[in-house]
C-alpha cells in the first residue's frame, strides 16, 4: 500500500466519523423539515466530497450506488406506481434501469489543454456546490436516481424537493441512496431531501444563499420559479412532441415504433410521441398495422365524445385523474372493454382538436392526415408550439429527415425509432430524465451540473 492509498483510507475514515458527528452519532439524517438544516448539511458534505474524494474514489462509490440501486429496482418501481397511480410497471422497471446503468459518472469528464507560444492553458469543470433539485410526479424515482448520480459525479451535493404527488417514492429512493453512500464511505448529508413539501419551502430552497444551482423538472410554473430564483438554473419545460410518417417510411415498423414510444410508461415522458401526422397515401396502411399491434381506434362520434368528457376538465385541460392511466382503464371508463394487450387509444381528428393541441400525458394518440410531407412539417411545427422540446419522423427520405431536423430545432429529434431511443433505450446515448429545453442544456449529464474554470501558465510546459 503506497502513501496515496493510505491517505485516501484515512480521509474516508475521518469522513465517516464526521458524518456520525453531524448526525448525532446515529444513522445519517437525510430528510429535513427545515430548509436551512438540509442545505447546511449538504454544504458541509459537499466540501468533504470535493476536497477529499478523488475521481477514483468517487467512481468506486458511485459504482457501488449503481449496484445497490439495482437490488431495489423492483421495489422502487412498484412504489412509484403505487405512490402516483400513473404509468406501467414494466416500463418503470426499464426507466429505473436506464437511470442506474446509463447515467454517466465521473469517467465522463475530460480536461481540455491547449499549448502555444505563450505557454499552457487548461480548462476543467468544477462543481457548483449545493444543487436544489425540484423533481416531478411523472418520473419521480428515475429523476432522483439520474440526478443524484450525475450531480455527485460532478462533485456536488443535492437537496431534493419532491413533488407532493410522489413524496413516498421520492423519499424512499433518497433513503436507498443514502444507505448505499453511507456503506461506501461517502460523507453524511451529500444527498438530502425536504420532507415538508410546500411552495414556500421550495421557494426558500431555491433562494437559499448556499444553493448555487437550481435544476427544476415540471410544469411551466416550476420552471418559471427556478428562472426567477436569482440562481443559475436548469429548466426542463413542457413539450408536445409530434411524430411524422411520410410516404417513404417502412410503414409496418413505423406503426410498431410509434405505439411503443407513445405508450411508454403510458405517455408520461415529456419526449413521448403526443400526436401523429401522417401523409394520406400511407395513412390507411399505417392504421391497419397499428390496430394489429396494440392500438384501439375510437370511430364513432359518441365514443369520442365520451372520451373527451372523461379526459378533459371543465377548463379544457387534461384531467389529472386520467394522466398516466392505462389505455384499457381509459376505455373501460367510457364503457369499452378491450384486450389487456391494448397499449394506446387511437383517435383520428383535425389539427385544431384539443387532443392534438394539449400535452395529454396519456396513451391517447390523435392521428391527423395531410396531403404531403411539406404540409406535415408545417403542421408539426405549429402543434409543437415552439417549445423546441422533442419531435420524431419515420422516413427513408434523407432530405425530409434533414429538413425536419433543421426546421423543428428541437432538443430531441428521433428518426426511425421509438422516441425512447433518444433516452438511451435502444439508442447509443446517455440517459437523462431532465431535458433542459427552457435553459438550453438539453439532456443533462454530469457536465451540466458543473462550471468551467480556466488556468493559464504563461511561458512554460510547451515542449516544442
Amino acid at each position: 500500500m503506497d502513501q496515496k492509498d493510505l491517505a485516501q483510507i484515512v480521509r474516508q475514515v475521518l469522513t465517516r466519523i464526521e458524518g456520525e458527528i453531524n448526525s448525532g452519532g446515529s444513522r445519517c439524517i437525510y430528510g429535513y423539515d427545515d430548509v436551512d438544516q438540509a442545505v447546511q448539511a449538504a454544504a458541509t458534505a459537499q466540501k468533504i466530497w470535493h476536497r477529499d474524494f478523488n475521481i477514483a474514489a468517487k467512481t468506486k462509490i458511485i459504482n457501488g450506488l449503481r449496484a445497490d440501486l439495482m437490488e431495489h429496482l423492483e421495489e422502487l418501481s412498484r412504489l412509484a406506481l403505487e405512490d402516483t397511480g400513473m404509468g406501467r410497471l414494466d416500463d418503470k422497471l426499464l426507466k429505473k434501469e436506464l437511470a442506474i446503468t446509463k447515467t454517466p459518472g465521473p469517467e465522463y469528464f475530460t480536461t481540455k489543454a491547449v499549448s502555444g507560444d505563450n505557454g499552457l492553458v487548461i480548462e476543467e469543470l468544477s462543481p457548483f456546490g449545493v444543487i436544489a433539485s425540484i423533481t416531478p410526479s411523472t418520473n419521480p424515482v428515475a429523476s432522483v436516481i439520474n440526478n443524484a448520480i450525475a450531480m455527485l459525479s460532478g462533485g456536488n451535493a443535492v437537496v431534493f424537493a419532491p413533488h407532493p404527488g410522489a413524496k413516498a417514492s421520492t423519499l424512499r429512493a433518497v433513503e436507498v441512496i443514502n444507505e448505499s453512500l453511507g456503506r461506501n464511505g461517502a460523507p453524511c448529508g451529500l444527498v438530502a431531501t425536504l420532507t415538508a413539501i410546500s411552495m414556500e419551502n421550495v421557494d426558500s430552497l431555491m433562494k437559499h444563499p448556499l444553493v448555487r444551482l437550481v435544476a427544476a423538472t415540471g410544469g411551466p410554473g416550476v420552471v418559471h420559479a427556478a428562472l426567477c430564483s436569482g440562481k443559475p438554473a436548469i429548466g426542463a419545460g413542457p413539450g408536445n412532441p409530434p411524430v411524422v410518417v411520410d410516404e417513404t417510411a417502412h410503414v409496418r415498423q413505423a406503426a410498431i415504433d410509434v405505439i411503443l414510444g407513445c405508450s411508454f410508461d403510458n405517455n408520461l415522458p415529456c419526449t413521448s410521441e403526443k400526436e401523429l401526422i401522417v401523409v394520406n397515401c400511407v395513412a390507411d396502411e399505417l392504421k391497419k398495422h397499428m390496430l394489429e399491434n396494440g392500438a384501439h381506434e375510437l370511430k364513432s362520434p359518441a365514443e369520442i365524445a365520451r372520451l373527451r368528457e372523461l379526459v378533459f376538465d371543465d377548463k379544457g385541460k387534461p384531467n389529472k385523474k386520467c394522466i398516466g392511466k392505462d389505455a384499457t382503464w381509459l376505455l373501460k371508463e367510457i364503457g369499452i372493454v378491450v384486450p389487456a394487450k391494448t397499449r394506446i387509444v387511437l383517435v383520428e381528428c383535425e389539427e385544431d382538436d384539443p387532443f392534438v393541441q394539449e400535452e395529454m400525458l396519456m396513451p391517447i394518440l390523435p392521428l391527423v392526415r395531410v396531403a404531403d410531407f411539406k404540409e406535415a412539417l408545417a403542421m408539426a411545427l405549429r402543434v409543437e408550439h415552439g417549445f423546441r422540446h422533442s419531435a420524431a419522423i419515420h422516413s427513408t427520405n434523407i432530405d425530409n429527415m434533414s429538413l425536419m431536423a433543421r426546421v423543428m430545432e428541437t432538443t430531441i429529434f428521433t428518426k426511425n425509432a421509438p422516441s425512447f431511443a433518444s433516452l438511451g433505450y435502444g439508442g447509443d446515448c446517455p440517459t437523462a430524465f431532465t431535458i433542459a429545453t427552457s435553459t438550453g442544456q438539453g439532456p443533462t449529464t454530469p457536465l451540466s451540473f458543473c462550471r468551467l474554470r480556466r488556468c493559464t501558465l504563461h511561458g512554460a510546459f510547451r515542449i516544442i
